[in-house]
């Protein structure tokens, strides 16, 4: 499956944002997908993730009440919602895919896409 993100862009802390991750190839409900982000010198991290079905849904501690996770299998799309954003939340956000159920580790999810840019400003 072929992951495209879109939506990153400059916010003022407290703004929100909203990103997409587009899939194509292979038939998109078969996977369940995830947002990691990875600031400047900062190993790439878990953000969150969402089951093939939408039944789970998984979030790190520091976005939990902030950001939300969802899927739309018919239109192959994949969603992040961001609010209340701080300058900490700066990094470049991945979308990913991995079969079966979600996990939090990069290394377990298979493909990956290109990465956009989410820039807080204090």
């Amino acid at each position: 499956v072929q992951l495209q993100a879109s939506g990153g862009g400059l916010v003022q802390a407290g703004g929100s944002l909203r990103l997409s991750c587009a899939a194509s190839g292979r038939t998109f409900s078969n996977y369940a997908v995830g947002w990691f982000r990875q600031a400047p010198g900062k190993e790439r991290e878990f953000v969150a993730a969402i089951s093939w079905s939408s039944r789970s849904v998984g979030y790190a501690d520091s976005v939990k009440g902030r950001f939300t996770i969802s899927r739309d299998n018919v239109k192959n799309t994949m969603f992040l919602q961001m609010n209340s954003l701080k300058p900490e939340d700066t990094a470049v956000y991945y979308c990913a895919a991995r079969e079966f159920t979600i996990t939090t580790m990069p290394f377990e999810y298979a493909y990956w896409g290109q990465g956009t840019q989410v820039t807080v400003s204090s």
